[in-house]
């Protein structure tokens, strides 16, 4: 039997990184940047997840975007000075779209809840430091469409607050959410069509999440490489949403792909975000933590991502 499609796919990747890699090997001496997405911790105050993370030689962290109404979510001084005493950075936050604040929905009053989240998020994000803001099209949790016009009322909607994130020096990267959890932009073509819809500055970058990718690609590295330099971000988990190493996740055809489009540099993260299998993850952020078991989580995670970094850059 020939080699299936994706094994095919898999080695046309590896040529183009071991290409860069003969004839640019300076541009591999960085490192690719690891994050975590702290939301997963569910009710765990910052102090322990940042301590956490800081064992584990993770130097960002994707903080959670829990600025649900004005006097709601972190304050700038408390979360700079607990992150500053560990030694952490922030990559961005992750922004959170549900029915309550939906972009796509047919409902204004969801739509201008949107707009508002969007007004404190946004100078937060400004304010940690954060590179990005993680912006959802439609509601996560809501795989079932209002109508046929969503994407055009989610992107009429975005556009509306661009000048927040041209304001203040934040990017905002769509993420792709695969099809059981939301209703629309399963792909980075729908991601870049919905860009182009938008169609303003400082809204014009990717954060891909290989979760859905594998639901929704038909090749993840292929799909990061087509997304090129708009990627900002990539969320990680194994191919179950768990730790890495407990799945079939291709690691290793991932790694290069993002070697390939030169995301090891500043500015471009790799954020851990295993969730856990289910139709709607959202729930997790209000979940009791079990330390023991995120403490293994990241781990376990962590040693695995650089174990394969590790046998991808000097194999």
């Amino acid at each position: 039997m020939r080699r299936q499609r994706f094994e095919e796919k898999n080695e046309r990747i590896e040529e183009q990184f071991e290409a860069v890699r003969k004839n640019s090997p300076d541009s591999f001496s960085p490192r690719l940047n690891l994050s975590w997405s702290n939301w997963g911790f569910g009710r765990e105050a910052l102090e322990v997840s940042a301590e956490r993370l800081a064992k584990a030689n993770v130097g960002f962290i994707e903080l959670h975007g829990n600025h649900y109404g004005p006097d709601l979510g972190y304050e700038v001084d408390a979360t700079l000075a607990i992150l500053q005493q560990h030694g952490l950075k922030v990559s961005g936050v992750c922004g959170m779209f549900s029915a309550d604040n939906d972009m796509a929905s047919n409902r204004p009053v969801c739509r201008q809840a949107a707009i508002d989240y969007l007004c404190r998020e946004v100078p937060f994000t400004a304010a940690i430091g954060g590179d990005y803001l993680l912006v959802v099209p439609a509601a996560v949790g809501r795989p079932k469409s209002y109508d046929d016009v969503e994407e055009d009322r989610s992107a009429e909607t975005l556009a509306q607050c661009a000048h927040l994130f041209t304001g203040h020096g934040v990017a905002a990267a769509i993420e792709p959410i695969r099809s059981a959890e939301t209703s629309i932009v399963h792909t980075v073509k729908d991601a870049k069509r919905y860009l182009g819809k938008v169609n303003r500055p400082g809204i014009a970058h990717i954060n891909a999440d290989v979760y859905h990718m594998q639901s929704e690609e038909s090749h993840i590295g292929e799909a990061l490489m087509a997304a090129g330099n708009a990627l900002m971000n990539v969320h990680f988990a194994d191919s179950n949403r768990s730790a890495l190493g407990e799945g079939s996740m291709d690691i290793a055809t991932i790694i290069r792909a993002l070697y390939v489009i030169g995301f090891n540099r500043l500015g471009r993260y790799v954020t851990f975000e295993p969730l856990g299998p289910g139709g709607d993850p959202y729930p997790a952020m209000y979940g009791r933590p079990d330390a023991r078991k995120l403490d293994a989580l990241v781990n376990t995670s962590v040693a695995y991502f650089r174990e394969c970094e590790d046998f991808v850059r000097n194999s």
